[in-house]
């Protein structure tokens, strides 16, 4: 019986053809119509949009910009997609990003606009979905970004002023926007790309140290080819010495003020108003608390924006996540920077994951109301998985591994990372550096406040103390003879915002002093912990069993192991203090008992089936496992004040 029914829906060589022809039929006929909705959004375009009364217009009919900010290189490529169509669905029409001047052109000259890079895949993307784009090329970007997103070989420079008309500053921006321009270009609306408007430079109103500048930034931008509308962004004490000739102003809050939105009326009466960031949320910095702003308190804020007939731009929709070394630092009214966490969550409508909050569903609801038509259905939630524990195999000593790492550097005097000669002349831009000196004595190690950021003591490897922004001075053993001072010094990431910008050069910028005598002749180890130097140490043959009790700092080693489909999960290490987690060669960022973020997001597309290898840089303590949650864990909660 089995057998004959299995034989009579067997198909004819005929019929097989006959469904492929279908199937071939049916998937052409879908891509025409995507290509098609694509075409009847390029077609007949005559004019972009434009701020020439009260209300913007696109093709002449009013338009009312209902934008969030989505940041690629915060999200795995592989999600690019789903948050789009999360965004879109949620009742917004406009996508908003910045672009980091700093991953994409990591040293001077050498570009990098490929695979998480991608940045004109992401702008086709945004049009594929029918989203409209204002675009954030910076070259400052703030965003609670290593130094705004400016890179660090800017600093090699002893006379760098960031931000200004200064020669040094001013070729190198030249330099990147030649690469950059022409490929937004043709993405613009005028050309029937996505993008309507582009903002010039980012919040220079509460920088403002030279007056030329940003009319520089607007003709580099026009000057190369941006013809859309241009913008710019700044809080209410920023507009009054950030904007530029032909850029309409847009202001940055998260609590309505009556009387910001009449100033802004005032300077430019009879122009459509825009929040340009409606902070959803906000950023967190280690050693304090997970700031929150609820929805309750938020829902009735953006419900009046609308009301007043302003358009919005919501910073942000949704974070994402500060991968690898890439968080920058807080600095504004405190006497030393704090850094940022890695999760770059924002308490936004969309979670660090890509996961609805409530938010999310507040907004949708709000939004629908100013939308003709039913809005998209909801995409599937994403599931994560609380993987089995993974318990450590093997370790390596800091000690031990320094031969993988570029050829030490002698120096008569302590030398700071960014002019070290390493990277092709472009110097470290991020992680550890390592100095070693000799001394015949114990004594007062005074730092005299030449730390950047923190220092890991160590005297012939004996760990001795740390020394960093509050504790300046530390007593060193007495021994015999010539032993080894040991600094591990750590970039915790460079201020974003404010007027020190100029002043983030990082590892020992200055003297150190033992017994009041200037330290002197080092041996300087560059530890930037690049892909590259963890394949090396993952295929290193010197791994060390655990049953041989491990030394600090030191690198653990682990495997993950998948059963088929990969889903995201959350790293948890409540018996580890600091440092480093890599998994499949990719840097997931920091982690830091001291909180509030507790767990590391990882992200299901960055796994396999399989066996996943996970490397740990430890500095001080292991319980030797490292747990896993389906759920983020960012610490006790604060409102945002």
């Amino acid at each position: 019986m089995e057998s004959s029914s299995m034989f009579s829906i067997r198909l004819s060589l005929k019929q097989r053809y006959f469904l492929l022809l279908c199937f071939t039929v049916g998937a052409i006929i879908v891509h025409q119509c995507t290509r098609n909705r694509l075409e009847v959004r390029r077609m007949s375009r005559v004019e972009g949009l434009m701020a020439n009364s009260s209300q913007f217009t696109l093709e002449r009919k009013p338009f009312h910009i209902l934008g969030g900010s989505i940041h690629y290189f915060r999200v795995p490529r592989a999600y690019w997609e789903d948050r789009l169509l999360k965004m879109k669905a949620c009742g917004l029409n406009t996508l908003t990003t910045y672009v980091p001047w700093n991953l994409h052109e990591p040293e001077r000259g050498v570009f990098n606009f490929k695979h998480q890079l991608d940045l004109e895949a992401y702008l086709r993307l945004a049009d594929s979905l029918g989203l409209w784009v204002i675009l954030r090329p910076g070259p400052y970007i703030c965003a609670e970004w290593d130094l705004g997103g400016l890179p660090s070989w800017l600093l090699r420079d002893k006379n760098m002023k960031l931000r200004t008309t200064y020669p040094g500053f001013t070729d190198a921006v030249n330099s990147f926007f030649d690469q950059l321009i022409k490929k937004v270009v043709p993405h613009q609306y005028s050309k029937g790309g996505p993008i309507i408007a582009v903002q010039v430079e980012n919040e220079y109103g509460s920088y403002s140290k030279d007056k030329e500048y940003m009319p520089f930034i607007k003709e580099a931008l026009t000057s190369r080819g941006i013809t859309e509308l241009l913008l710019t962004s700044d809080n209410k004490e920023g507009l009054k010495l950030g904007g530029v000739k032909g850029a309409l102003e847009t202001i940055n809050f998260q609590k309505l003020n009556a009387n910001d939105i009449k100033y802004l009326d005032g300077i430019q009466p009879q122009k459509p108003k825009m929040v340009m960031e409606y902070w959803s949320g906000w950023f967190d910095v280690w050693g304090d608390l997970h700031h929150v702003f609820t929805a309750e308190d938020m829902i009735p804020v953006v419900t009046e924006i609308l009301k007043l007939d302003m358009s919005i731009n919501f910073y942000m929709f949704h974070g994402g996540t500060n991968f690898g070394f890439m968080s920058g630092a807080f600095a504004v009214g405190i006497p030393s920077p704090k850094p940022m966490v890695t999760s770059y969550d924002y308490d936004a409508p969309l979670s660090e994951a890509g996961d609805y909050t409530t938010k999310y569903h507040l907004l949708r609801n709000l939004f629908s109301h100013y939308h003709t038509q039913p809005l998209p259905e909801l995409p599937s939630p994403q599931e994560g998985r609380a993987y089995q524990p993974a318990v450590i195999q093997q370790h390596l000593s800091l000690w031990d591994i320094l031969h993988f790492t570029d050829k030490p550097f002698k120096s008569e005097r302590p030398l700071n990372m960014e002019n070290l000669p390493v990277n092709n002349n472009n110097g470290q831009s991020y992680g550890y550096t390592l100095y070693e000196t000799t001394i015949t004595s114990g004594g007062a190690l005074n730092s005299r406040n030449n730390i950047r950021d923190r220092a890991l003591v160590f005297v012939d490897k004996h760990f001795v103390g740390v020394l960093d922004y509050k504790m300046q001075e530390l007593a060193l053993p007495d021994g015999k003879g010539k032993r080894t001072l040991s600094l591990l010094v750590e970039n915790c990431g460079r201020v974003n915002y404010g007027k020190t910008l100029d002043d983030q050069r990082k590892g020992l910028i200055g003297d150190i002093e033992l017994n009041k005598r200037l330290l002197r002749g080092f041996i300087i180890h560059s530890l930037d912990m690049k892909p590259g130097f963890i394949n090396r140490l993952e295929s290193s043959g010197h791994w060390i069993s655990m049953r041989q009790r491990p030394s600090f700092p030191g690198f653990f080693q682990a495997r993950l192991y998948v059963n088929r489909f990969s889903k995201d999960t959350f790293i948890k290490l409540p018996g580890w203090n600091k440092g480093v987690v890599f998994v499949n060669g990719r840097n997931l960022g920091r982690y830091w008992s001291i909180g509030p973020q507790q767990t590391l997001y990882l992200p299901g597309p960055w796994l396999h089936s399989g066996d996943n290898q996970v490397i740990v840089f430890e500095e001080q303590e292991t319980d030797g496992k490292l747990q896993f949650s389906s759920s983020p864990d960012y610490g006790m909660t604060v409102d945002v004040q």
